[in-house]
């Protein structure tokens, strides 16, 4: 991961060091790597948004580790030294940065400890299809609904997940959540 941390300018390290303190922080849902990512590409760096995502979850794991132990900065940047020597010295410039005016506010509680890690959910859309033909029928006249969650997985990686459902399926889905508001207005 550090020949890919090498390749990423400074200033996306430093945001995407940013957004990672932020989601620890609980600030934000997570870390939007494919967003980042395409900003990275469109300067001229050829990276994907597996390796960027690596390099999120490796530097959230350093961060959340670091404040869990209650390191200070030079003791962060001591271990990692001594630890990680193929590490750039610009990403070092920056994690030493960060974590020395963000580092301190990150929480880490008993509770968030043993709390189960599961997906937050981030935004929803929504768009009403209908399927004219296809290879094998000439006249489908087939309405769907495609709808796409966009999740921060509790690693904080922001990921879009789509599927379609036909008018009934969509009905069924609707019905459901009308329960859940109903259910909710009772707490």
């Amino acid at each position: 991961a550090a020949d890919k941390i090498n390749l990423i300018p400074q200033d996306f390290f430093a945001e995407l060091c940013e957004q990672i303190i932020q989601h620890l922080n609980h600030k934000i849902p997570g870390v939007n790597t494919a967003e980042l990512c395409q900003r990275i590409q469109t300067s001229g760096i050829e990276i994907n948004v597996g390796d960027l995502a690596k390099i999120a979850n490796i530097v959230s794991f350093l961060f959340s580790t670091a404040a869990r132990n209650n390191l200070s900065t030079e003791e962060l940047v001591t271990t990692l030294g001594n630890t990680v020597s193929t590490l750039p010295k610009h990403a070092v410039q920056v994690i030493r940065h960060v974590w020395n005016e963000q580092g301190k506010s990150i929480s880490v509680s008993e509770d968030a400890r043993n709390m189960a890690t599961v997906g937050q959910f981030v935004d929803i859309k929504w768009k009403l299809g209908v399927a004219m033909s296809s290879d094998t029928c000439r006249s489908l006249k087939y309405p769907y609904v495609t709808v796409t969650l966009k999740v921060a997985d509790p690693s904080g990686q922001i990921t879009d997940k789509s599927f379609e459902m036909t008018i009934p399926q969509f009905k069924n889905f609707f019905r459901q959540f009308k329960e859940m508001a109903a259910v909710l207005e009772t707490v």
